[in-house]
């Protein structure tokens, strides 16, 4: 079995709009299928859990936002990389 230590990355929200509802909601519904913990934290150091909706939407994001991406768990590393390859895509919304 992995030993889980946790895996830090910084993520850019790209698309034009940031992360409105549609977004907030691709983020939740795929953070919820891993089993490790998954937070984001603004620059400002709010940490919310990214599998809460209205955590997400705290966030208010704008386009250009670094948030930090932090995920601890048994799947974490796959978890990870997911969540980085959405926000890289730009929630499929323009850029």
């Amino acid at each position: 079995m992995t030993e889980c230590t946790m895996i830090e990355r910084p993520v850019v929200v790209r698309n034009r709009a940031g992360i409105h509802t549609r977004p907030a909601a691709m983020i939740v519904k795929l953070a919820a299928q891993y089993k490790s913990d998954i937070y984001l934290e603004s620059e400002d150091h709010t940490r919310i859990n990214a599998k809460s909706i209205i955590g997400v939407m705290t966030l208010a994001a704008a386009q250009g936002t670094v948030l930090k991406l932090i995920v601890s768990g048994p799947d974490e590393e796959d978890a990870a990389q997911a969540l980085a390859e959405l926000f890289d895509s730009g929630f499929g919304e323009p850029i």
